[in-house]
């Protein structure tokens, strides 16, 4: 079953379960589904949701560091809720040490293929090949972390 399928699914389960916070959350991705899919005229794959996933995970938790500092813990506490769930559609996550040891795997492929070492001007280059990789299955702000250590 696809991952676009299986939201609808649980989708139509909130629903009769009267869930009214899961709906809201999975309301909230179709709807950033179906936006994707209007304004760039394609079908989504699970690629393409769990990307969507991930921006909309990154917006709550902005939105809760925004809410703690206000002290609004109402709110954050809600966004907290919401990431919850959205959690739930994202693949397994690699650890720090796998992401560690990805990493270095491509910063000497990067650096056999240019034929020199990588410096920090390489950063751009070896983080668009490292979001090809880890899109989905990792956090993008421990990647770049990584990347950063492999190249100190």
């Amino acid at each position: 079953m696809s991952l676009k399928v299986r939201i609808t699914e649980d989708m139509k389960a909130a629903m009769r379960a009267k869930d009214t916070e899961r709906l809201g959350a999975i309301r909230m991705l179709t709807a950033a589904m179906k936006q994707k899919e209007v304004d760039e005229r394609v079908e989504l794959d699970d690629a393409m949701v769990v990307g969507i996933v991930d921006k909309l995970i990154k917006q709550r938790k902005d939105s809760i560091e925004a809410y703690q500092k206000a002290e609004r813990q109402d709110l954050a506490d809600k966004e907290a809720a919401e990431m919850a769930v959205l959690q739930a559609y994202l693949p397994a996550r690699l650890s720090a040490d796998e992401i560690k040891a990805a990493v270095a795997t491509l910063v000497q492929t990067l650096a056999a293929e240019l034929g020199r070492p990588l410096t920090g001007a390489d950063m751009g280059k070896i983080m668009g090949a490292a979001k090809a990789q880890f899109t989905g299955k990792a956090d993008m702000g421990q990647v770049s972390a990584a990347i950063k250590a492999a190249l100190a």
